[in-house]
């Protein structure tokens, strides 16, 4: 539960935070979350013609709850909580080098739809408050990928963080507006030109026969 702060106590009289100011600020709040885990042991991703292809890279994007799939439905007999369904799409790009010729080649691909059907804590509002439902993902590979006739086969595991968000006004302390910022650092190409002022100047002149090491000599 949140704390109830009592308005009529400053934050500047607490001697642990002598410099917070309270201010109101309209932030998304998360009202409740739950995380889930998939694994796909086996996703299959069809090669380009030519070849043989090497394994190079794979790199997921951001998971996203399709459009038309969300339905949240509030429990009987158990307020303040409701049924939330909805399907989960994640996309990637797969990298695979032609080993005869070097050409690296991105192959766009996509995970199996993800089905979740979960209870989730959304409280009693007002009509006109309106609670998000937001995730997150992080996938990885958990096998080495391996070319099977004509595909590359390599198993997925997602980790997914499911939150009911809504946007409210809340009361934070603060230490006030942030400071000016350092300046920027301007992009130099010339690199070689800026070592080249730091290196020492060379001897312009051969050297004498004195000063010439007698081990140099022999």
């Amino acid at each position: 539960m949140s704390e109830i702060i009592n308005p009529d106590i400053s934050l500047q009289q607490d001697p642990y935070f002598p410099d917070f100011q309270p201010v109101c600020i309209i932030a998304d709040k998360v009202y409740a979350h739950c995380q889930q885990r998939e694994c796909f042991e086996e996703i299959a991703v069809q090669l380009p013609e030519g070849g043989p292809f090497e394994f190079v890279n794979i790199t997921f994007n951001a998971g996203e709850i399709i459009d038309g799939t969300l339905m949240i439905t509030p429990i009987k007999n158990r307020p303040n909580f409701s049924r939330v369904r909805f399907r989960v799409r994640i996309t990637f790009v797969l990298q695979v080098r032609n080993t005869m010729t070097g050409v690296v080649i991105s192959i766009p691909g996509e995970l199996p739809k993800i089905q979740k059907d979960i209870v989730l804590f959304m409280p009693e509002a007002r009509d006109e408050f309106e609670f998000q439902i937001v995730i997150e993902t992080a996938s990885q590979l958990l096998t080495e990928p391996m070319q099977e006739k004509e595909c590359l086969v390599f198993a997925v595991g997602v980790f997914i963080i499911i939150k009911v968000v809504g946007k409210v006004q809340l009361l934070i302390p603060e230490f006030g507006f942030c400071p000016e910022p350092p300046e920027c650092e301007d992009f130099n190409g010339e690199l070689v030109c800026i070592e080249f002022e730091t290196v020492p100047f060379p001897d312009f002149f051969p050297r004498q026969l004195e000063n010439i090491p007698t081990d140099e000599l022999s």
